[in-house]
Order: structure tokens, then C-alpha cells, then sequence
């Protein structure tokens, strides 16, 4: 879940979305912009198949990431730079933070007629915040009023004035708030979403730039099929004839038919292709920053990896992996090595927070602490590190774990799975053994976004299931701080707990590495390293 900078200061949530203080009533508006969508070719472009049917409130991972934002609107929307913009929200108001007055631009609908209202935003929001769905984004509306982990509970804090407004009370307040609601677990949903929604994942009716172009668009582990819908009228208007998304079981695969033309853009190089690609693509390669950070974790109560012990043992394996050596043998120059749990994109970031120097390449250390663990407990078995193999991750999960089985002396071996699906279900399930690669690409720009949903108590994405009254607390305290200089201050202080307790090993920061064919043009790339698909161009 990029590109350049991505600030969340001036430009970009202060003019464009909503609140920047709590003494004042700030208000914003943009209008969209009328008429059908552009025409032109379809343009095809490497995906892969999603994790679960394509329910806003229960998508968490890249796949399906990508086809609810272009089926999709939310209240705001983010451009390449990560800048805010209204989409669906005529205006956003507060005047304390805390309680926030929407209104919804009027005459919108979805793509089957029906209408887009507050109710579509407040019956969804309760539909993906109610514990016993158990949707995977539920985390996210943990701030509003009403929201709990503990038993089935309306969102309190959302009430619906009109068709046209409704009012969202947090628990506390946090100026950030607006700034997520470009976020999928925010979208709307209409009315056949509640009455059938095992029929709606599998065919989704969105209020986006694109819809599903008629039954059977959507070919599981084949690709998916979607076309300009004529119903928006928003600031995205596709520039194109469509957008067919192809899963591909390895970026080898997907790499060639770009360069044999029968792909027109691809976010993801394959490692085999590092050192040639920009060569290859020349001007039509793409290589910089991305929001994104690569990780790989260990359950809290695998063997060996809880308490005094697992902390040992985390601390061994960080200091045990060469960072440098793997970013520049392998990625050659597209990965930089982490030094925190955030990316260096994002405003507030920083790469000096105490702490940090567990993921410094130390082997004597390492071996030092994985002695004082086998004091504890004496190791046994093999270490594995989990991987998808459709992912182009086995170059650097074979050095990983040489780096670990060399410097610590024990047996340790990647464990592939062919499909992310797969991988991403074993997990989900809590059915993984073993430690397995993990990472974020970011929902919104903010450095909250890298935190909250992987280490908070119970958040969706807490894939460890990793909790720390601490950090929870300096989470909470961040969220209501009163300016971004103040809260990133505060995230900072809460990695420091993270940099204690490893929940997840840091590796290190991606470029996102694409291009595109000579068949498109106008080929830009987001600061979350998703390309800009509406604004592709291609001739029929």
C-alpha cells in the first residue's frame, strides 16, 4: 500500500481537506468536473489476484488496493505527490478537531444509478467497524465514538443529518483525521452491498473513475477488466479506454511481456532485471522513492521468539542480516537499508531515533545475544522465513537467511509460496509457522499510517498480534496532538519501544522500479508507487 515527497503540511491537507487547528472553522471545497469519460485504448498493466472478495472495510493488501481505488471514490482522494483534494466531499469542517461536519457533493451516485448519500458512508463504516464481521480494516475506525473490540457496537460518534451531511465525533482529537479518509476502508457503499455481500465482493459496485466491465470481469487468478464509468464526475476522469489488470505469477513473466508489448505498464521489476532495466526502458523506466517499507515478522508466541527470550532472539537475527551488502548485490541501488519502521517520504520522519542500532550489522553482537536467549531456552530446529515466490522475493530471502544461518551458526531456509493469496491467508489465519515477510505501502501520508495499523493492539494489519500498553498509549497521544511537528515527535518516541521489542525485523525502504511500453504515454507514478492509471493514455 512512490513518489516524491509526500507532506502532510502546507498545499496539501491545510488548503485542501480540512482542519489545520482547533481555534477556527475551517472549511474547503473543489468541484468536480462534468462529463463522460475520455475514450482511447485499454490499458493493461501487471497486478496480482487479491486476497479476498473486494469489500472496502476487508482489503489490506496491494492487489486489491489497487482495484478499489480506481472503482472507487472516497471523501478525498490523493494526487502523485500526496497532496489532499476533495473528491466526493463538497466540504469538511471542524472546529475543535474532534467533531467533524461533512458534506457530500450532491447528485453523485454509483454505477448502478443508485445514489451516493451520507448514509452510504455512515452504513459502510458501520458495516466494516462491527466487531463480529471481523474485517480487516475495522482498525481504522477505532477514533469514532462508539467503536469496540470487545462486542458488537454501533459507531456512535456518526450521525446523519441529511442526505447531503452527516457529523463524525472521535473519541479525542486528532487533526489528521481527514487526511485518512482517502483511505479504502473510508469508501462508501451502496444499498446491494448490505443485502448481499458475498454477490458484491465477488462483483463490486463502486462510485469511481472505473467500474467492472459486466460479469466476469473479474477472473480469479487470471485478471480483472475494468471500464470508465459514465456515471463520475470527479476529478479523475479516465483518459483512456479501460484498465485491465493482469495477474502474473512472477515479475519475470510480467517484465517480459512488457518488453515484447504485450504489457503496457509495470510497477515492479524483477530483481534478475536490476541492473539492466533502465538501459532497457530508457526514459520510460521509472526508479524512486516510494512510501513503502519491507519487514519481515515473527509471531509474539512463535517457539523460541516470546518473552525475555524471543526478545533476545530478535535482537540476534536484526544484528545477524547484512542490510548493506543485500541492498546493493541485490537491488542495486532500488532499496536503501532501514533505520526506522516509516519511510524517509514521509514528513517527520527520521534516522536517528534511539534504538535504531539493532539494525546495525553487528555478527558479534549477534552471536552474543543468541547465546544469552539459548541461556534461557537452547534453540532447536530450523529457522524459516516465508516469502511469495509471484513476488520476486527469493533473491533477497535466500540472503537473508545466509546472512542469519552464517552469522549465527544455525540452520536457516526461505519457505516459498507460490501465490501472495496464499501466503497472505496463512497468516491472516494465524496457520504460519515461522517467520514471514511483511511490509506496508502506505494508506495516507502520515507517519501514523506505518504504526498504528501493524503494532496496535489489535489493529487489522497487526500481523505478529503484537501489544504494548506503551505504545498504544503514545499512539493515542500522537493522534491528538496539535500539530504534525508535535505528533511525529510523539511517533518517534513509540519506535523506540518498537526498536525494543522487534515485533517486526526492519530491512529496508523501497524505490518503487517500473516503466511502461511505447504503446502509452503520460505514465506517472504516485508517491504511494501505484501508477496514476486514469491519467494513461494509449491509441485505439
Amino acid at each position: 500500500m512512490a513518489g516524491v515527497a509526500a507532506s502532510i503540511l502546507a498545499g496539501s491537507l491545510v488548503l485542501a481537506a480540512c482542519s489545520s487547528g482547533g481555534d477556527g472553522d475551517d472549511t474547503t471545497e473543489t468541484e468536480g468536473t462534468e462529463g463522460a469519460a475520455a475514450t482511447g485504448g485499454i490499458i493493461t498493466a501487471n497486478s496480482n489476484e487479491p486476497q479476498n472478495p473486494l469489500i472496502p472495510t476487508n482489503t489490506n493488501e496491494v492487489g486489491g488496493g489497487k482495484i478499489l481505488d480506481l472503482i472507487f471514490e472516497g471523501l478525498v482522494y490523493y494526487d502523485s505527490e500526496g497532496a489532499v483534494h476533495n473528491g466526493a466531499a463538497e466540504s469538511i469542517e471542524t472546529e475543535d478537531n474532534q467533531t467533524y461536519t461533512i458534506t457530500v457533493k450532491e447528485g453523485l451516485t454509483f454505477s448502478d444509478g443508485s445514489p451516493v448519500t451520507s448514509s452510504s458512508f455512515v452504513d459502510a463504516w458501520n458495516q466494516g467497524a462491527l466487531l463480529s464481521n471481523g474485517h480487516l480494516s475495522s482498525y481504522f475506525f477505532e477514533p469514532i465514538e462508539g467503536f469496540s473490540y470487545e462486542e458488537d457496537s454501533e459507531l456512535t460518534g456518526l450521525e446523519v443529518v441529511d442526505d447531503q451531511t452527516f457529523t463524525v465525533t472521535l473519541t479525542q482529537p486528532e487533526a489528521d483525521f481527514p487526511l485518512r479518509l482517502g483511505y479504502s476502508a473510508f469508501f462508501p457503499l451502496p444499498e446491494a452491498a448490505f443485502e448481499d455481500p458475498d454477490a458484491f465482493g465477488e462483483n463490486p459496485i463502486g462510485n469511481g473513475p472505473y467500474m467492472l466491465d459486466g460479469e466476469g470481469a473479474w477472473q480469479h487468478n487470471i485478471g480483472i477488466d475494468l471500464v470508465p464509468s459514465e456515471s463520475y464526475s470527479g476529478d479523475r476522469v479516465p483518459q483512456n479506454g479501460g484498465i485491465s489488470l493482469q495477474f502474473y505469477e512472477t515479475q519475470d513473466a510480467a517484465y517480459a511481456d512488457l518488453l515484447s508489448g504485450n504489457l503496457d505498464v509495470i510497477d515492479a521489476i524483477p530483481d534478475s532485471s536490476f541492473a539492466t532495466f533502465e538501459d532497457e526502458l530508457g526514459d520510460r523506466a521509472v526508479n524512486q522513492p516510494a512510501a513503502i517499507f519491507q519487514s519481515f515478522t515473527i509471531h509474539m508466541e512463535e517457539p523460541h521468539f516470546a518473552g525475555e527470550e524471543g526478545q533476545l532472539r530478535r535482537q540476534a537475527i536484526s544484528h545477524a542480516i547484512n542490510r548493506e551488502e543485500i541492498t546493493e548485490t541485490i537491488f542495486q541501488g532500488t532499496r536503501t537499508p532501514a533505520s526506522d519502521f516509516t519511510s524517509p517520504v514521509i514528513d517527520g520522519w527520521s534516522d536517528s531515533i534511539p534504538g535504531n542500532e539493532v539494525l546495525e550489522y553487528d555478527p558479534e553482537r549477534a552471536q552474543e545475544l543468541w547465546a544469552e536467549a539459548d541461556a534461557i531456552a537452547p534453540w532447536e530446529g530450523t529457522f524459516t522465513l516465508a516469502y511469495n515466490t509471484d513476488g520476486g522475493h527469493q533473491a533477497w530471502v535466500d540472503a537473508t537467511v545466509n546472512s542469519i544461518r552464517n552469522t549465527l551458526g544455525i540452520e536457516a531456509e526461505g519457505n516459498p509460496y507460490a501465490l501472495f493469496a496464499d501466503l497472505r491467508t496463512d497468516v491472516t489465519n494465524r496457520e504460519m509457522e515461522g517467520a514471514f515477510r511483511t511490509g506496508w505501502q502506505a494508506d495516507y501520508p502520515g507517519l501514523g499510517n506505518f504504526l498504528g495499523p501493524l503494532y496496535g493492539t489489535g489493529a487489522g494489519s497487526n500481523d505478529g498480534d503484537y501489544s504494548n500498553e506503551e505504545f498504544d498509549a503514545l499512539l493515542a497521544e500522537a493522534a491528538s496532538a496539535e500539530s504534525v511537528e508535535a505528533s511525529s515527535e510523539l511517533y518517534n518516541q513509540a519506535q523506540e519501544i518498537l526498536f525494543r521489542d522487534l515485533p517486526a525485523i526492519p530491512l529496508w525502504y523501497s524505490n518503487v522500479t517500473g516503466g511502461s511500453a511505447e504503446t502509452v504515454d503520460n505514465v506517472e507514478f504516485g508517491w504511494n508507487s501505484v501508477p496514476i492509471y486514469y491519467q494513461i493514455t494509449k491509441a485505439e
